[in-house]
């Protein structure tokens, strides 16, 4: 009978899994490892970035929390500045990994914790481990796209930020010439148009605003030049590609109102 309850216990333990929370900063990680509820957490802090030292932080919270080394691990981390690389490398290591969305996770009205707030690893190891036995409403997984899918996305996003930059330089110049009485329609002929200006006692621009107007508006321009750039590149990848979001920009263009800004934010 001895021998038979302690076969059943090492089957249980060979089943069990071990749970790992990461919790992500820009210089250090810290690591908490259970194996359930009830457990102290061993934690365990490392190099950020540094991928041999994870595999051997779990490999040592397997042996010190009595697993065999063919132990499952579940692990999760915060979506944030680290993207899905991580993801990835967990995966190749035949981990199963959850990256949640920090905005969609349960929050006690009580602590009324704000959403750039970070989940300390021991909150995390709690809901993964609810997660994991079924308790789906503790917080959102997030889709993580193919490498290929995410390397799409850059064309679309590059642009709208070059946009965005562009309207920046826009909204500068404006200001710098509504600090001194003036106001422009448009940046078209910019340098021309500084010649012709005059202050409010009919003098003309002073030299320092000048120069600093042009400096601005020669950002602008560049940044006219590689929004065209894009713009090109972008619509040419939309015409020739065979990929499947391409087609179903393609499909949304189609649709009356929906020109191909719309369409490439609504898939990408």
């Amino acid at each position: 009978m001895t021998t038979h309850a302690t076969h059943k216990a090492n089957d249980h333990t060979a089943d069990a899994p071990l749970f790992v929370a990461f919790e992500l900063s820009e210089k250090t990680w810290t690591l908490g490892f259970t194996t359930g509820h009830g457990q102290k957490p061993r934690e365990r802090s490392i190099a950020a970035r540094h991928q041999e030292r994870v595999l051997n932080e779990i490999a040592q919270a397997k042996r010190r929390l009595g697993l065999p080394e063919t132990a499952p691990v579940i692990s999760c981390y915060e979506a944030g500045r680290e993207g899905f690389w991580l993801h990835r490398f967990l995966q190749h290591e035949g981990i199963t990994n959850h990256v949640v969305d920090s905005s969609a996770i349960e929050v006690s009205r009580r602590q009324r914790r704000a959403k750039s707030d970070g989940l300390d690893v021991r909150k995390l190891l709690s809901m993964l481990m609810r997660y994991h036995h079924g308790e789906r409403q503790v917080w959102q997984v997030v889709k993580v796209p193919s490498v290929q899918a995410e390397d799409e996305r850059h064309l679309h996003r590059d642009l709208e930020t070059l946009k965005q930059e562009r309207a920046d330089t826009t909204r500068r110049i404006k200001g710098l010439l509504s600090s001194h009485g003036i106001r422009v329609t448009t940046l078209t002929k910019l340098p021309e148009q500084l010649d012709q200006m005059r202050l409010w006692d009919g003098s003309p621009l002073p030299a320092g605003l000048r120069r600093r107007l042009l400096r601005v508006y020669a950002h602008h321009t560049f940044l006219s030049e590689q929004i065209a750039e894009v713009d090109a590149l972008r619509r040419e990848k939309l015409r020739t590609s065979s990929d499947a979001s391409m087609d179903q920009i393609r499909q949304l263009m189609r649709l009356k109102g929906m020109g191909i800004n719309g369409s490439c934010s609504n898939s990408w």
